[in-house]
């Protein structure tokens, strides 16, 4: 504690907050009960039944622990070679506060089911939009392209500012009120709906369009975000940290929990390695070479020594180890990518993530192309699925249905029993928040806002209360 804030503690006596702004902000997210909720959201297995395999809790923990780990590299790295003059320590602290705080956010606004629940809405939508009347008018003649967009290309990113800032009500409607720093920090893609580059292939594409950040009904606090931060419509630089420690812990913790779920061995990984740096290898510069080469000794250096020492069962052992190694040298190589590039992220001109620009990518897309070919596209991963879709569709059609009529001048012609029991069952929270901000607005923005109110409702739901929801709804005891 430095001496400036020991004679501040003195004079205002020992029961003063010492805190800064960043650190309040840590405690109002853990002790939220959207942060909790992400104890029973799935990260890739859906509600399964081992305590080892991992939630989007402990996926937001381990980002938050890479993340800091980042900032603290970073801001090392920053005041050593003397790359901003009003840098300092109590900087480095800040940006290391904010950056843990990110990491426990940055998945708050996903749905049930893992990555899947977001592609489960987009595709209700997509199918379903152009059919719902609302007096007879399809909606999408009622609603404007950026609305209707918002729904297509529905993100948990994006919602997840929409969480922290309306959603979670505690004293006001500010929600978490968090800083505006952290609030940046958590827009991987400040753009709108209307924004997104659709082309993978376009090598000029930016990082920063590539889904979007902030839904029609959340520009104002998006526009106060950037105005405060002064972004001009580009990615904060702790974003980019941010990403990098979200990938190092989906990428290495997608092989460990896969191994040790019995989707792939230890032999057939190792194969898999080495099939693949015989396939891409001579793509890759030398520095990325020379890492992947390095890893692939050290995780058989690592299965010797279990056999060695009779660790049991050996494979697991040397994985999860291995896995160690790995995320240590990527949090290196990612700090050596954000120095390397430190001008054109600070001034905004950055287009790629930092995993990509580092030596770190060949290792990186390796152990994505193994996990998704025996882990996101395995049996009973698309099983669980198919079974996600059914309550998707189910919970989407039925409160979609209800509240299309739902506070309009033909709500009372349209209402049913059904329909009106539906609305009943809405959140209160949501309710009080749907009348708060459609007050005053064109029937076009309340029937998006209705519309928006049902998708908090679904996304918000737990992996258990969306199959308990689906099964008390559809009489399956």
């Amino acid at each position: 504690m430095c001496s400036e804030r020991l004679r501040e503690y003195h004079k205002k006596g020992p029961s003063s907050d010492l805190r800064t702004e960043f650190e309040k902000d840590y405690h109002r997210i853990i002790s939220s009960p959207s942060f909790r909720r992400l104890q029973d959201k799935t990260q890739v297995f859906p509600l399964d039944k081992s305590d080892f395999i991992r939630t989007r809790l402990t996926h937001s923990l381990e980002v938050s622990s890479f993340a800091k780990s980042l900032g603290q590299s970073v801001g090392a790295r920053i005041i050593k070679e003397g790359l901003a003059d009003d840098f300092t320590d109590r900087t480095r602290a800040d940006i290391c506060d904010v950056l843990q705080c990110a990491g426990l956010l940055h998945d708050i606004g996903n749905p049930a089911f893992g990555h899947f629940g977001e592609s489960a809405i987009q595709d209700w939508f997509k199918r379903n939009l152009g059919k719902l009347k609302l007096r007879g008018v399809p909606l999408t003649a009622v609603l404007s392209d950026q609305m209707q967009n918002d729904f297509y290309h529905f993100e948990g990113n994006t919602q997840a500012l929409r969480v922290v800032t309306k959603l979670h009500f505690l004293v006001d409607e500010r929600g978490m009120n968090l800083t505006k720093a952290l609030l940046a920090t958590m827009i991987k893609y400040p753009g709108s709906s209307l924004e997104i580059s659709y082309d993978k292939n376009d090598p000029g594409r930016d990082i920063k369009h590539k889904k979007m950040g902030y839904f029609y009904a959340d520009k104002d606090n998006y526009k106060e975000i950037e105005d405060s931060c002064g972004l001009n419509g580009c990615r904060h630089p702790l974003t980019f940290l941010l990403e990098a420690a979200d990938d190092i812990a989906y990428n290495t913790a997608d092989i460990e929990d896969a191994v040790k779920k019995g989707n792939i061995s230890f032999d057939l990984l190792l194969e898999e390695l080495k099939g693949f740096r015989d396939r891409y290898g001579d793509g890759a510069d030398e520095a990325s070479t020379e890492l992947y080469a390095s890893m692939l000794e050290r995780l058989e250096k690592l299965y010797r020594r279990a056999l060695e020492n009779h660790y049991e069962p050996a494979g697991n052992y040397a994985v999860s180890n291995w896995i160690v190694s790995v995320q240590g040298l990527l949090i290196n190589a990612v700090t050596d990518a954000f120095i390397d590039n430190y001008g054109d992220i600070m001034s905004g001109n950055c287009r790629r993530d930092l995993i990509s620009l580092s030596r770190g990518d060949l290792i990186v897309r390796a152990l994505s192309d193994i996990a998704y070919r025996y882990v996101f596209i395995s049996k009973p991963i698309l099983k669980l699925e198919v079974a996600a879709s059914a309550i998707f569709d189910f919970l989407l059609e039925k409160f979609t249905d209800a509240f299309i009529f739902y506070d309009t001048s033909c709500w009372d012609d349209e209402r049913t029993a059904i329909r009106d029991k539906l609305t009943r069952l809405m959140s209160d929270n949501y309710l009080r928040i749907y009348r708060k901000y459609s007050e005053g607005c064109d029937e076009a923005e309340k029937l998006y806002l209705r519309l928006l109110m049902v998708t908090d409702y679904v996304c918000g739901m737990t992996d258990s209360f969306a199959k308990r929801t689906y099964q008390e709804l559809t009489g399956i005891i």
